[in-house]
């Protein structure tokens, strides 16, 4: 399989995760209920530390409930308190055993969560930990005929996965105690500047990349001319670089393909399957890293890189080539099998980015109506697949995917992600690769355009829509932080920055019917640069 047709599946596999998220900290909501005095708090997540017998044994996390008062946010000021489970155990009216002081253990269901911590307070518990009947976080709010609302309690919601650790050692009479607080998170992370800095670095370079590419091609196309060849037939030399441009039928089906695939992730998501999917991104993460190290490397080992060797079923392979490879199926495999170690998320950067860039140079859109065509789809497909989908799934599908959910692994590979560094909630901040490599796309034939219509960087349209790109990710990021850390389409707010200010400015300058149209003028004729007066 050539290059550029590898290339195309693992851009469609990319774009599987469009969404950016802080992983681990999503909260699905429950009820909707609008705020009102003594039910208006913020939606918080809780540490809540456990000690059986006066040895700490786990830390769980919970969200805090819209009534009641607020945590502590220091754990040293923390009160280490000993739980009691509920009698009825759902709460849902006076307990029968005696409180004094403890923290109330019960489960959710039967009754509202304001009865529940009613109950709880006039049995005399200083706080209520409601088990959730499914492995999620939900949040808790007031009923809309529960208008008097008056919990002096604090109540806390955890998940179906503490069951066994709480209940059970409850039960066996031993020592439970945990503690209660909630660490406020900085309002910016180190690890967000990073991954701006990571998504905005990988389209810079594979643009000039893609435009070097472009030089490149032009030059050798304008020898052939001058020498008088017959052989040169622009569409034909321009396709022999291993480029592969799409179109408006290609764009559409990009998008439903990916769609096809991201059901199909969603609905057979194991373990097993994300191991297929770490072998599909070794692959590809491994051919992009040596397709990256031998264009860099070929500058200083040309007859390296001119010189071939046959390889028995692989054909002819550049001796350069062949130093380079095996290093990058060590470092790919390396990574798989380590994978799951602090730091494996450098390895996992190196390949995704390799990845991008390799995608970026080989996938190229020939007009701005392509680009349109292309990024509109992916806006709509983002939209749908996080937002939308809950209607009919109950669930964000592309929130899920991402996760990895049900896989006993902390995502899929195909993704950017840096650990939040200075977060008392640790966890990662994450991108996905279609949120680079759509975008991408554009910006890069933008690049292309400049300069093969002798444009200054000013007067040009790569350096707006590059500003445009890193503007919108940069608004993902304070829509993310607005809500929650629910995740975030990312191309929502990327698409209308870039694509917006892209159209805008063409219109403005008179050049929109010529990007719109003709766009990339290497493609009619790629020896011969625009001038002014030719548009």
């Amino acid at each position: 399989m050539e290059m550029k047709n590898r290339a195309f599946y693992c851009a469609i596999f990319a774009l599987l995760s469009g969404c950016l998220v802080f992983a681990g900290d999503i909260i699905h909501q429950d009820d909707f209920a609008p705020a009102r005095p003594g039910c208006n708090n913020n939606f918080v997540l809780v540490k809540v530390p456990v000690w059986i017998n006066g040895k700490e044994v786990a830390e769980f996390v919970g969200v805090g409930a819209r009534f009641g008062p607020t945590l502590e946010s220091k754990e040293k000021r923390a009160n280490l308190t000993r739980v009691a489970l509920a009698d009825p155990p759902d709460c849902c009216s006076k307990p029968k055993n005696k409180i004094t002081g403890e923290v109330m253990l019960a489960h959710r269901g039967n009754c509202s969560f304001v009865t529940k911590a009613d109950m709880a307070e006039a049995a005399g518990a200083s706080a209520l930990l409601i088990i959730n009947n499914r492995t999620e976080l939900f949040k808790m709010v007031c009923k809309a005929n529960e208008t008097d609302v008056n919990v002096h309690i604090p109540v806390v919601m955890l998940s179906l996965d503490v069951d066994a650790t709480l209940i059970q050692s409850t039960r066996d009479n031993s020592n439970v105690s945990i503690q209660l607080y909630s660490p406020k998170r900085p309002a910016v992370d180190v690890a967000e500047v990073f991954l701006w800095l990571m998504a905005v670095g990988t389209i810079l370079c594979a643009s000039y990349w893609s435009t070097w590419t472009a030089k490149e091609a032009a030059i050798e196309q304008e020898k052939l001319l001058k020498d008088g060849s017959d052989e040169y037939l622009s569409k034909e030399t321009y396709s022999s670089t291993g480029v592969m441009e799409i179109n408006i039928a290609s764009a559409i089906l990009f998008v439903v393909i990916a769609s096809m695939f991201l059901i199909m992730l969603y609905k057979l998501m194991s373990h097993v399957f994300i191991e297929i999917l770490v072998v599909v991104f070794c692959i590809g993460g491994m051919e992009g890293l040596q397709t990256c190290l031998v264009a860099l490397l070929s500058r200083w080992f040309e007859r390296a890189a001119g010189s071939y060797i046959k390889v028995p079923f692989l054909g002819a392979i550049a001796y350069l080539t062949l130093a380079v490879s095996p290093s990058c199926i060590a470092f790919a495999v390396l990574w798989a099998v380590f994978r799951r170690v602090s730091f494996a998320w450098i390895g996992q950067d190196i390949l995704g980015i390799a990845l991008i860039i390799t995608v970026l140079q080989v996938i190229r859109v020939p007009n701005l109506k392509v680009g349109t065509v292309l990024l509109s789809c992916a806006f709509l497909y983002d939209i749908f697949w996080v937002f939308v989908s809950k209607w009919w799934f109950h669930e964000s599908i592309m929130i899920v995917v991402a996760r990895g959910d049900g896989s006993g692994e902390d995502g899929i590979p195909m993704l950017l992600k840096i650990p939040r560094m200075f977060d008392p909630w640790g966890g990662y901040s994450i991108i996905g690769f279609g949120d680079v490599i759509l975008p991408g796309l554009v910006i890069a034939f933008a690049l292309r355009y400049d300069w093969l219509s002798k444009k200054s960087l000013k007067d040009g349209y790569f350096l707006w829509a590059m500003i445009a790109y890193g503007l919108g990710l940069l608004t993902t990021y304070v829509a993310l932080n607005l809500m929650d850390g629910h995740g975030q389409p990312a191309l929502l707010y990327i698409v209308p920055f870039t694509l917006g200010t892209f159209i805008a400015l063409a219109k403005k300058r008179g050049d929109l019917n010529h990007l719109w149209n003709r766009g990339d003028p290497g493609r009619v004729c790629p020896h011969v640069q625009l001038q002014p007066d030719d548009r």
